[in-house]
């Protein structure tokens, strides 16, 4: 029996192989002959990424978009995600384009589309490759539903500084779970068949080195050595092109000295060469563009340069439409550079049946049925409480009953819709979500609660104004003055025997280009903090966190902390299930939480030191620090839950592991 089926295998791979072959030279043919009839400015044309819609980052908005479309100078669009207005669009390339060669559509669906799920360092906090594959799986379901076929995720650069803004967009620093969880992204998005309308193109960013920005400063310089790239930040991207991720977004900082964008032994040797990736790459928003602040050279001179490094696609800033040809006719690059990333493109458009259906996912009766279904939101609410991390729990205080006491929900993040999505959210409705007193009444409708406000997130107007970005109002100050709204807290919270505060970072405070120096609980929230847990009674925080926080004095006088991140649409909810034991935490942290920023850069798999300091300040010359432990306050796997449990007799299975870590 176990030859016949070693015999049936070798025949399904066979043919498989053989099915996949036929394909591959369809394809072939398909965009030899396109190519033979396309002019260079066509050519040209597919290297040009606009956008058109709602951008959160981009101050660079396309211009002129339809006629470009018409002359075929746009190969792809984002930042829409109306399947009506999409389709409109398409049939301007189907219909008035010379060759009718389709657009692809992308948008940044980065943890949920219009379903939010946690936000990325959450998810990664469950340690569930079903849970994450399953929130990419419905997310791609609601973004193809939309219209859209490609999404600009999954993020999977390794993070070792809470300081950095986009540690929320990633999955901690552990390069082996960002190999898992890259996978697992990729598979969900893309499914078994990037060509069916429900899958959705994964572009795997930011490669490479992004998230080890200097001083934890978006946007930064990088530096460091060939052995870290390739065992600890390069591993994450190699497994995502592993599992098929159909094309790759560069970084803006630069690798070896040279930007990204512009690198050839990244973007040629390494990625296609050493890691046999197919794809395309495209840039990040403008990146050829801003070369030139690094001193590479006017726009003509960098986008040269990026097309012979191994870029495919220009996002937004139009170097590669406005100056290839010119490049072209001085020499600067060869017929071949172009014509090599426009087939890249083009096979990019065949494989997600662009060719074969240009309309395939903009049926504009899915959204009534596939967005926000119930079973979506269950998914959500499912995944999102075993993303919450459980750092204390003095006397067991949680879970809480649902009846017989009565608890004060405190804080500006306890009846709040807007940060429950958190950041990178584009499609998602903040306005839909559960907040944690609505989830509370729905978990526990008999419990007897009470509700105050008790502080601004924020009370700094200088701090609140770059919150605010592009003049969206996500932070405000509340009317009543600081002094009442805690006044009014301490009289709310003298009715209960039990005190939740609800406090934390807002959906601005993480995520990109929001960098912070001061990774504590904002000043106004730490002073209702202090004044809450001077009433002796008990007090339960519930964080929400982009990023792991110094939380040295909470730690010491809260009775429970219950570290929630950005749930997602089902926040409230999730947060009750696992406040009333409905659910037992289960989730594990994956970026190490510091007592100080001083400590930074902490991370567990740190080198070893010739001077180990081994837990005492027994002789002087120790690595260590004279003020401080150099313990982390909450280590990388940390987690506790209501169970009492332990590790014992634990066995590694050395030829496994080396199979699957897949160190180079």
């Amino acid at each position: 029996m176990k030859r016949t089926n070693t015999i049936l295998l070798c025949l399904c791979t066979f043919l498989l192989l053989q099915t996949a072959t036929a394909q591959d030279a369809k394809m072939k043919a398909h965009i030899d002959g396109l190519l033979k009839k396309m002019t260079v400015d066509e050519k040209i044309g597919q290297l040009n990424l606009v956008v058109t819609g709602y951008v959160p980052t981009g101050t660079t908005v396309s211009a002129d978009t339809e006629k470009k479309i018409i002359a075929g100078q746009v190969g792809g669009m984002f930042g829409s995600h109306d399947p009506v207005r999409m389709k409109a669009i398409q049939k301007i390339a189907m219909e008035k384009s010379r060759l009718k060669i389709p657009l692809f559509f992308g948008l940044d669906v980065i943890h949920g589309h219009r379903t939010i799920f946690p936000i990325p360092l959450g998810l990664a906090a469950t340690w569930d490759m079903g849970l994450v594959e399953k929130s990419a799986r419905i997310a791609a379901q609601e973004a193809t539903a939309e219209g859209l076929n490609w999404t600009f995720s999954p993020m999977v650069d390794i993070a070792r500084d809470p300081r950095w803004g986009r540690i929320s967009e990633g999955n901690g620093e552990d390069p082996y779970l960002g190999s898992q969880i890259a996978k697992a992204m990729v598979r969900g998005y893309q499914g078994d068949d990037l060509s069916k309308n429900n899958s959705l193109m994964a572009c795997v960013k930011h490669y490479a080195l992004y998230g080890a920005a200097e001083a934890g400063r978006d946007y930064n310089t990088v530096d460091m050595s060939r052995s870290a790239m390739y065992n600890y930040y390069l591993p994450p991207y190699k497994a995502a092109v592993e599992a098929g991720a159909g094309s790759i977004m560069t970084s803006f900082n630069v690798v070896d000295e040279v930007p990204a964008t512009a690198n050839r032994w990244l973007m040629t040797d390494v990625l296609r060469n050493q890691w046999g990736f197919k794809g395309f790459v495209v840039t990040d928003y403008t990146a050829i563009n801003e070369m030139s602040a690094h001193g590479l050279g006017d726009l003509q001179t960098v986008s040269a340069l990026a097309l012979k490094a191994g870029v495919d696609m220009d996002m937004v800033g139009e170097g590669f439409l406005t100056t290839l040809k010119k490049s072209l006719d001085e020499g600067k690059v060869k017929m071949a550079d172009i014509d090599l990333a426009c087939r890249r493109i083009l096979e990019a458009k065949w494989k997600m049946g662009l060719f074969k259906d240009a309309y395939g996912r903009l049926d504009e009766s899915r959204p009534a049925k596939e967005i926000m279904t119930p079973e979506n939101r269950k998914a959500a609410r499912e995944v999102a409480s075993h993303s919450f991390v459980l750092l204390k729990n003095d006397k067991q205080i949680l879970p809480l009953a649902k009846t017989g006491k009565t608890v004060a929900f405190v804080g500006p993040l306890a009846d709040n819709h807007r940060d429950m999505l958190g950041t990178w959210v584009i499609g998602g409705e903040w306005e839909k979500s559960v907040s944690v007193m609505e989830g509370v009444k729905n978990v526990a409708p008999k419990l007897a609660t009470f509700y105050a406000k008790g502080s601004n997130i924020t009370d700094d107007t200088s701090f609140i104004h770059r919150l605010n970005f592009f003049n969206q109002p996500r932070v405000t100050l509340d009317p009543i003055s600081p002094e009442t709204l805690l006044r009014n807290a301490l009289e709310t919270s003298a009715k209960a025997d039990i005190i939740v505060a609800v406090l934390g970072e807002s959906e601005s405070m993480s995520g990109e280009s929001s960098s912070r120096t001061d990774i504590g609980i904002p000043e106004s929230q730490r002073k209702l903090l202090e004044e809450l847990v001077k009433t002796g009674k008990p007090v339960v925080l519930v964080l929400f966190t982009g990023r792991p926080l110094t939380l040295e004095w909470e730690d010491a006088h809260c009775a429970a902390i219950l570290n929630v991140w950005a749930p997602g649409t089902e926040a409230g909810n999730a947060i009750a299930d696992v406040l009333f034991g409905d659910v037992n935490p289960s989730g594990k942290l994956t970026a190490t939480f510091p007592r100080s920023i001083g400590q930074i850069p902490l991370y567990y798999n740190h080198k070893p030191t010739g001077r180990p300091y081994n837990g005492s300040y027994q002789t002087k010359f120790q690595s260590n620090y004279l003020d401080s432990s150099n313990d982390p306050l909450f280590p990388f796997g940390y987690g506790i839950g209501y169970s009492p449990f332990v590790y014992e007799e634990m066995m590694l299975n050395i030829p496994q592991f080396w199979e699957e870590v897949h160190l180079i």
